[in-house]
């Protein structure tokens, strides 16, 4: 598994480490961590509507929290619950640059094993690092 739950972070939230060998796979594990606080079984989200977004910022750590705000606010605005199907992260002169395809479908209690409702990703601890194995990100959500 690409990311695990980190018990002893956050009393009131859920803190997780996500690893990835390139910055796509980093990005996409901790997208897929924060879906799962939400939805216990990530199979269940069925891949009916894509959508695509870009994402922008200076720094490379703001642009992973930006890219899992995306997540959260799809699933208040449109009740979308999704999941990565590709992501490309670039570097330029103003920072970085991130497109995102993803799918999923409308929140469904009936068929969505919910968990908690996530209400955003917060700085406290928040990480973004290079490691030898590639890199690694400390992420806590308010929940």
């Amino acid at each position: 598994m690409p990311y695990h739950y980190l018990e002893d972070i956050a009393t009131a939230d859920v803190a997780f480490e996500a690893r990835g060998k390139d910055l796509a796979e980093l990005f996409t594990a901790a997208a897929d961590a924060t879906m799962n606080v939400m939805v216990a079984d990530l199979a269940s989200i069925e891949k009916r509507e894509e959508l695509e977004f870009v994402v922008e910022h200076e720094e490379l750590d703001m642009l992973l929290f930006n890219f899992l705000q995306e997540f959260i606010f799809f699933k208040d605005a449109r009740r979308l619950l999704l999941r990565v199907l590709s992501v490309s992260v670039s570097s330029g002169n103003n920072g970085f640059s991130l497109k995102a395809k993803a799918a999923g479908e409308e929140l469904d209690p009936e068929k969505h094993d919910l968990i908690v409702d996530v209400k955003a990703v917060t700085l406290y601890r928040f990480a973004v690092q290079q490691t030898e194995d590639g890199w690694m990100a400390t992420v806590v959500l308010d929940i």
